[in-house]
């Protein structure tokens, strides 16, 4: 009979239960929120996230479409691509917006921004 050795997996479960934790902060999406896109509880989307479940193919591919990603992203086995500034694509896409303001609005916004970071101790 030939020995087989021990296959190491590229990534494992605590890092894919950290990557599903980011990946659905950056895309400003509670657990209860993935949760229900997905048809699973929020406290099971809780264990995935912790590492303490395995989750299966199925599901896999469930997370990735409900965050638009790819597998891989999610597995941590290809970096996500993001702008290069901003990972967040909320944010991004505000900018977007405000990209299309007129320049007197644009300047009462800014001030209206540098108010609150102000106020909020942010230098």
């Amino acid at each position: 009979m030939p020995r087989t050795g021990k296959y190491r997996a590229p990534v494992d479960q605590k890092t894919i239960a950290k990557k599903l934790r980011e990946l659905r902060r950056r895309r400003g999406l509670t657990q209860v929120e993935l949760a229900k896109k997905v048809a699973i509880s929020q406290a099971l989307l809780s264990e995935y996230e912790l590492g303490e479940v395995r989750i299966h193919g199925e599901l896999v591919a469930a997370f990735a479409k409900a965050l638009r990603v790819s597998a891989d992203e999610l597995l941590g086995l290809k970096t996500t691509k993001h702008n290069g500034f901003f990972p967040d694509r909320r944010f991004l896409r505000r900018l977007e917006k405000i990209d299309r303001l007129s320049v007197r609005n644009k300047q009462a916004l800014l001030k209206t921004i540098d108010a609150f970071l102000k106020g909020a101790g942010v230098d």
